[in-house]
């Protein structure tokens, strides 16, 4: 869950939307949602992913 709170309060911070992020790694954005809710636990390829959102 912690992880999940991290990325939803960095996605905030940049003013991101959920969809906008999602667009930004390649994601499909109930992903994006899945994640910060806790359900779905950070992998290398993820933390990858969502490093390279620019």
């Amino acid at each position: 869950m912690a992880f999940g709170k991290a990325l939803y309060d960095r996605r905030t911070e940049l003013g991101l939307s959920s969809a906008q992020l999602a667009e930004r790694t390649g994601m499909e954005q109930d992903d994006i949602e899945c994640i910060e809710e806790g359900g779905t636990a950070p992998t290398l390829e993820l933390l990858r992913l969502l490093a390279a959102a620019r």
